[in-house]
């Protein structure tokens, strides 16, 4: 006889407690292999499968695409061990009729764990259990025969009706799993006792806090009604139409940046500076590096070199704020950012070490989370853990821009378009090649003065790339 476990939706790492089924994998009564993916979901980092630890046959799958889901909530329920049931029940799995000695009909609990322990393999997301599925017992009651039965409780008297009265907010813990959920609701004033979940068992979602909110804002919009005073030949206005329109959720990727960016304004006290450099040596020196052969250098991959290098000489601004103990943490590696646009948002890969890696290796890992940015491979690892963020925004064919900080970090540089432009060089006007630079920072972790020169020196290597050759 098959035994039914139940897969839960397993932590998935940095701190994520929910993720939104974007497409199922398999269906009901396919057969699964062992670490085999089973969804693809989607969660505030990046697109992520499952895969089930359990080899066997799916007998269920809680939610649909576009569900989200939170951390523990059951994901599938798959039959191990031998043929499922016709008609399992999930909220059954692993149970067995109990025979007249009290055991299982198919032994003991820990005999049905050996069965199926071949049908596992551990090998699951951060924060589930490595070590074997747990086999649900079902509780037998030993009676002795010849004990006669219990006599039934007399039946306890029918309480007097009371009046009716407003009904009161039902007792008991919460149905809510989420520490975001339970934060939204909380930071917006509202009550959660008064929402109905739509999750598994009732289970309050975010989307079920957006929506109560979203309700609540548009009966406060609504005009109010007239004055009970006012003359009765007025005719009571017209009540404003429903605000109307595409609604998009933010959630995924969106919300996830959506929480980030207000976050980020709301703590940090940032400023920006920014100024024009040349960057015509910059481009001869690219171009002089490509000619010379092997794999080819970009732009980015030079202007990366520069940022490790100044953040060496400033390393004020490779740092982060712990407010809770009120100090200026200085990190002693530099992980760098930056930004990628893709059709699920904007996007931050990091660069891991990109102080140590010399312009050929930073070029090539550039590409490598470029593509996979473009094709939501990114792992929840390739978007945490950077120190300093480099904004390309001249892709766009903007100059200039005063960019956002990515919370928790203390400072992006900005690189705008290169365009030839009319510049003073050597005393005589000339067309080069001009670029304007911005950084923006905090202001708690730095004064002005690091600031400036930090951006100052970044310039002076864009302007004369031999600048660099003092500090290899």
């Amino acid at each position: 006889m098959a035994q039914v476990l139940e897969f839960k939706l397993p932590d998935l790492g940095e701190g994520l407690t929910e993720a939104e089924i974007v497409r199922w994998l398999v269906d009901v009564g396919d057969v699964v292999a062992i670490d085999q993916p089973v969804v693809e979901v989607e969660t505030a980092k990046a697109m992520v499968e499952v895969p089930c630890p359990y080899g066997g046959v799916v007998t269920a799958r809680f939610g649909d695409e576009g569900t989200e889901l939170p951390v523990g909530a059951p994901l599938i329920t798959v039959a191990v061990g031998g043929s499922p049931d016709p008609d399992p029940d999930p909220g059954s799995a692993g149970n067995a009729a109990p025979a007249a000695n009290g055991t299982t009909a198919n032994g003991t609990a820990e005999a049905a764990a050996a069965a199926v322990s071949s049908e596992y393999s551990g090998n699951v997301l951060v924060g589930y259990g490595t070590t074997g599925p747990a086999v649900r017992r079902r509780r037998v009651q030993h009676r002795n025969p010849a004990a006669p039965p219990a006599p039934a409780a007399p039946p306890k008297p029918a309480a007097p009706v009371a009046p009716a009265a407003a009904p009161a907010a039902p007792a008991g813990p919460l149905p809510v799993i989420s520490p975001l959920v339970r934060k939204l609701a909380r930071d917006r004033d509202l009550d959660l006792r008064e929402i109905t979940g739509s999750g598994p068992e009732g289970l309050i979602l975010r989307a079920d806090v957006e929506t109560a909110l979203a309700v609540r804002d548009t009966v406060r919009d609504r005009p109010a009604a007239p004055a009970a005073t006012a003359p009765a030949t007025a005719a009571a206005p017209a009540a404003g139409p429903a605000r109307t329109g595409e609604r998009v959720p933010l959630r995924g990727v969106r919300g996830a940046v959506a929480d980030k960016l207000s976050r980020s304004r709301t703590e940090i006290p940032d400023a920006t500076c920014w100024v024009d450099a040349d960057a015509t040596e910059l481009m001869a020196t690219r171009a002089a590096m490509n000619a010379a052969g092997g794999p080819k250098i970009s732009v980015l991959a030079l202007l990366a070199r520069i940022c490790a290098h100044a953040l060496t000489r400033f390393p004020e601004l490779n740092s982060t704020v712990d407010l809770a103990a009120r100090e200026i943490v200085r990190l002693p590696e530099i992980h760098l950012g930056f930004a990628a646009q893709t059709e699920r948002g904007l996007v931050v890969p990091v660069v891991r070490n990109a102080g140590g890696r010399t312009a050929e290796s930073l070029t090539a890992e550039f590409a490598r989370l470029t593509e996979a940015a473009r094709q939501g491979a990114l792992t929840p690892a390739d978007l945490t853990g950077g120190t300093f963020t480099l904004n390309n925004y001249g892709v766009f064919g903007v100059d200039g821009s005063t960019p956002i900080i990515n919370h928790p970090e203390a400072a992006m540089l900005g690189v705008g378009r290169i365009v030839p432009k009319p510049w003073v060089h050597q005393g005589e006007l000339a067309v080069r090649q001009v670029v304007q630079l911005s950084l923006t920072f905090d202001h708690r972790v730095c004064d002005g003065g690091t600031a400036g020169g930090f951006l100052r020196y970044v310039a002076d290597c864009v302007e004369n790339p031999a600048v660099l050759l003092r500090t290899l």
